[in-house]
């Protein structure tokens, strides 16, 4: 069951995805950099944390690891179209780091 889920966008993408998991009954986090800390999408999500950029996929998974996270979404662009972070084949539910695992493919909001 996916409890806690990183939302590796930024923006109108990372909203609707907070939204629809707060929904759900499912708690969120956020990253965002330096020029975007005063954005609506850092204040929407339960948790949020500073990254240096939205591409560096090491940083992400460790903040997703830190919060307790279940699973990242990664919105749309940036990491969802990095075969590196998407897992290859995109599979939803492929798996980043031990039990964290990646939303792949999933339209919400």
């Amino acid at each position: 069951m996916i409890r806690k889920v990183l939302i590796a966008n930024r923006g109108e993408i990372a909203i609707r995805v907070a939204r629809t998991l707060k929904e759900m009954g499912i708690k969120t986090v956020g990253i965002f950099t330096k020029n975007d800390e005063n954005w609506p999408f850092v204040y929407i999500v339960d948790e949020a944390y500073p990254v240096s950029g939205y591409l560096n996929i090491d940083e992400i998974v460790e903040v997703a690891v830190r919060a307790g996270c279940d699973a990242v979404h990664p919105g749309y662009g940036f990491l969802s179209e990095n075969p590196r972070f998407a897992g290859g084949d995109n599979i939803r539910g492929t798996y980043l780091h031990r039990s964290i695992a990646l939303i792949y493919g999933a339209c919400w909001g």
